[in-house]
């Protein structure tokens, strides 16, 4: 990488902020976690699902971002994420975006040309064997078959990266934009070994990838805990971040390619364990946690009383009528037990510490209730929906609605993943 590149810094989180109005609040959080040596850089993103749902345009994350960063003064790097968008959708984030990621899960499983095949298996051919790599406890047996099997299987997702990578390299030059190439939105999670091969693809067609988002095993549920094996989780983890290392040098990708997870929001299960290989390898990381603020947003109003914890009823009664439409496009990364969720007729009762308390992520209150979160996780369009109703809200409860995403932000976050550098 030359001087030029545009170079993400080693611990970075992918923060989400749909209506725009919680810049102030994230940042806060992370000058605190700079105080305590912990130095994160922010990546605000939002998708092209998001903006038609809330009927915004990408070049209002940019303007939300720039004046957040203007207001607190931040003093770090700080970048804007066309979040998981194709070659249909990419030309719309060019403008305003410097942090692209390439979300390719729809061309997994798609062969590749046989000739482009058989090229991408005799030119790696060096890798069957057993490879020592650093930091994993046995040699990674590599064979022609897993070549080749891997190479079918992702190939021409990886080729379809580059396809993307060139529209945005055309538009804004080399070096002027970060990279992340998206695998983790498909069924079955990638081994060590196949990481590596895809890792070759990726320096084949030219990308030069600052972060990739494998699939790990186990759910990463919208906005609840991780389900699944964590001390499993944690090997893969730790045997990526060594695969990752050892790929930078074999295949000549830039030094600073770290790992991206995709947490869905909230993964305390983990986050452990994420923290102490972080220690352990001094690897970098890119975490995406974006719907918790939207979250958090719901909680202060709930929290406020008057009209926000009118606002909070309101939205939840409507997702619970509309549950089917507001589901449906998330239905692979929720699991709602409708029979679980409170009856409209209870909900109406609460008051806004009760409200609270059901929805607010702290699975020691017995009144948490993991249905209703995720429901509402996915229920933004209804607030979007309400309009001035909703954002006059979020400016008329401002210190209810702030204290929770910040504190939600430090303390179940960034204090708990990333690791202090030392200050």
């Amino acid at each position: 990488m030359n001087k030029k590149t545009l170079q993400l810094p080693k611990y970075t989180m992918g923060v989400g902020d749909r209506f725009g109005k919680e810049g102030q609040a994230q940042l806060a959080a992370l000058l605190r976690a700079r105080k305590d040596g912990v130095d994160v850089s922010p990546v605000w993103n939002k998708s092209f699902r998001e903006h038609s749902i809330i009927h915004t345009e990408p070049l209002s994350v940019r303007q939300a971002a720039d004046s957040a960063v203007k207001a607190t003064g931040w003093p770090l790097p700080y970048f804007v994420d066309a979040d998981h968008i194709n070659f249909k959708t990419v030309d719309g984030f060019i403008g305003s975006s410097d942090f692209f990621t390439l979300d390719v899960a729809s061309a997994i499983g798609t062969t590749a040309d046989s000739k482009a095949l058989e090229a991408f298996v005799a030119r790696h051919e060096d890798l069957c064997g057993r490879l020592a790599v650093e930091g994993l406890a046995e040699p990674m047996t590599v064979t022609r078959d897993l070549l080749f099997s891997v190479a079918e299987k992702y190939l021409f997702a990886v080729q379809e990266a580059g396809r993307i990578y060139r529209r945005v390299e055309q538009a804004k030059g080399a070096g002027c934009f970060v990279t992340e190439v998206s695998m983790d939105e498909t069924l079955q999670p990638q081994t060590p070994s196949e990481l590596l091969v895809i890792l070759a693809a990726i320096a084949d067609e030219g990308i030069p990838a600052q972060t990739i988002a494998p699939r790990f095993s186990g759910r990463f549920n919208k906005g609840v805990d991780y389900v699944g094996d964590a001390a499993k989780f944690a090997c893969e983890f730790e045997a990526d971040v060594a695969v990752v290392r050892f790929a930078c040098k074999r295949f000549d990708l830039p030094a600073n390619l770290k790992l991206s997870v995709h947490s869905g929001s909230d993964k305390f299960k983990i986050y452990g364990a994420i923290n102490a290989v972080l220690r352990k390898s001094g690897a970098g990381l890119h975490l995406k946690t974006a719907g918790t603020t939207w979250l958090e947003e719901v909680v202060g109003l709930a929290e406020a009383g008057g009209e926000g914890l009118a606002i909070a009823k309101d939205v939840y009664r409507a997702a619970i009528d509309r549950f089917d439409e507001l589901c449906g496009p998330y239905s692979e990364v929720i699991d709602i037990d409708r029979k679980a969720l409170p009856a409209m007729s209870e909900v109406s009762r609460w008051d806004g510490a009760a409200f609270a308390a059901a929805l607010r992520h702290d699975q020691s209150c017995p009144r948490y209730n993991p249905n209703l979160r995720q429901l509402l996780h996915v229920g933004y369009k209804v607030a979007a929906e309400m309009g001035s109703r909703f954002l006059d809200a979020l400016d008329n409860y401002r210190s209810s609605v702030a204290v929770n995403v910040e504190t939600n932000f430090y303390e179940r976050h960034v204090m708990r993943v990333f690791p202090s550098q030392g200050k």
